[in-house]
């Protein structure tokens, strides 16, 4: 197959590596890479700046619907920006991560975001991370990986990656807060974090990041 045309759904809990792992294939193979989480974090960071109550599901889709959200690739990686000012770093702030899973849980802020997400990889060859893509923006993706890995190394990652960026960051606090997420992704009545049934599950706790994207070139090479 060729590898423009490719489709890529790689899904799993906060912190499984699905960004950094999506990002290195991405590059690799010459696809366009679509952050879904990131797309969520836009949404509840101008939400917080707005003052604009994040249960009120008309306001967030009102609010949406005014938010052009936009990816473009830099020397890190990917910038995000929001109706054309970076705030890559401001969505990753303590009270957006603590607060996107409120955002994302709403069915019609869910449905406009899909349809976005859909909209980037038509005619795309694309690699996409999130919690449903596999289940609900992509079904038909050429290969869909579900990462998972402990608790406890997934909140160590945050708090290494908190640590670098400057971010305050509390060990304990983060275990809790990454296994209350996991309850609110996988039992919401929306799109639920789920494993699609043909997805290769693939659990990254002792796995470098390197071995986790040799792991999926392998898998591609046979899609």
């Amino acid at each position: 197959m060729d590898n423009k045309s490719l489709t890529i759904a790689i899904d799993g809990p906060a912190s499984s590596g699905k960004s950094t792992v999506a990002k290195r294939i991405a590059a690799d193979l010459g696809l366009i890479y679509v952050d879904t989480g990131a797309m969520y974090r836009t949404l509840t960071f101008e939400a917080l700046k707005n003052n604009v109550n994040i249960k009120d599901q008309k306001a967030l889709v009102d609010l949406l619907e005014k938010t052009e959200i936009t990816f473009e690739p830099d020397e890190k990686g990917q910038s995000v920006f929001s109706n054309g000012v970076d705030v890559t770093y401001g969505i990753r702030d303590n009270n957006v991560t603590n607060t996107v899973s409120v955002v994302a849980a709403h069915p019609k802020v869910r449905q406009l975001m899909v349809k976005r997400q859909q909209d980037m990889a038509q005619d795309n060859g694309v690699v996409m991370d999130g919690r449903d893509i596999g289940t609900v923006v992509l079904p038909d993706a050429d290969l869909k990986i579900f990462l998972v890995a402990s608790v406890k190394e997934r909140a160590e990652r945050r708090h290494k990656e908190n640590k670098e960026k400057g971010i305050f960051s509390d060990l304990d606090q983060l275990k809790k807060d990454i296994a209350e997420r996991d309850y609110k992704d996988s039992t919401r009545d929306s799109s639920p974090l789920k494993q699609a049934e043909d997805a290769v599950r693939i659990d990254t706790t002792k796995m470098t990041i390197d071995e986790v994207v040799d792991t999926i070139k392998n898998l591609i090479k046979k899609a």
